[in-house]
């Protein structure tokens, strides 16, 4: 028997209305899945009724791979694909294996010579990048920064400086309670020309984009509290003398 195929499904970024944020192709392929690997079982369900999943959700397999799921586990989450079935793989937001546990499952995948097909739809940090008017020929996300104050500026200086040396766009997150702290922290420590970009809510009807230098930040008050927002910091390229 051949092996099955890996999907990567990517899910919506909030709010409702996710089906219309796919591509067609996109949902009739999950419509024929019946094995699904996903971050959160609950949420998972929630999105294959949203969009209209044929079967019944409880005889819709389900299995969790989550930041707590040890990588001996991993191997198991993929024997049923080995076996001859069809898999989609969910992350709790966005692309899967972005950012995201699901990567180890990619990665087995590829090891064991599975098929890996990922499917268009939203992804945050592409969304915030396209929209940021910042360098997207080169750019780097780095996720979570550190929560403890010294080493965040720490970092964040690190950052601005890559980026005027090498004209990289730097794009981090946090978590949705702790943003207006890293905000606070990025006007404090960043250069008064640096440019932020800050995209909240993105995809969602509360949307917004906004590009500005530090300067400019300091001026306003961005309401940023327990809304999903990626940060991008660019500064120029510094040219040096030969």
């Amino acid at each position: 028997m051949s092996a099955g195929t890996l999907y990567l499904v990517p899910t919506g970024l909030g709010g409702r209305d996710v089906a219309q944020l796919l591509a067609p192709v996109t949902l009739n392929a999950v419509r024929h899945i019946e094995y699904f690997v996903a971050e959160n079982a609950k949420t998972a369900r929630a999105f294959l009724k949203e969009i209209g999943h044929p079967r019944r959700l409880q005889d819709v397999a389900i299995d969790v791979l989550d930041e707590h799921t040890p990588a001996s586990q991993v191997a198991a989450l993929l024997q049923p694909v080995l076996d001859g079935k069809d898999c989609g793989l969910l992350s709790e937001a966005g692309c899967p294996a972005v950012a995201d546990p699901g990567a180890l499952l990619v990665r087995a995948a590829h090891v064991h010579g599975v098929k890996v097909v990922p499917l268009v739809g939203p992804s945050a940090l592409l969304l915030a990048l396209m929209s940021s008017g910042m360098n997207g020929q080169r750019f780097a996300f780095h996720g979570y920064l550190p929560v403890e104050r010294a080493a965040r500026e720490r970092r964040l200086l690190e950052l601005e400086a890559d980026s005027a040396k090498h004209g990289v766009t730097q794009l981090f997150i946090e978590a949705p309670y702790r943003n207006q702290a890293l905000y606070e922290a990025i006007l404090r420590t960043c250069r008064q020309d640096t440019l932020l970009a800050l995209a909240t809510d993105l995809t969602l009807p509360d949307e917004s984009v906004r590009t500005r230098t530090i300067a400019q930040w300091k001026k306003e008050q961005p309401r940023l509290d327990r809304r999903p927002t990626v940060f991008l910091l660019y500064r120029e390229t510094v040219l040096t003398a030969r």
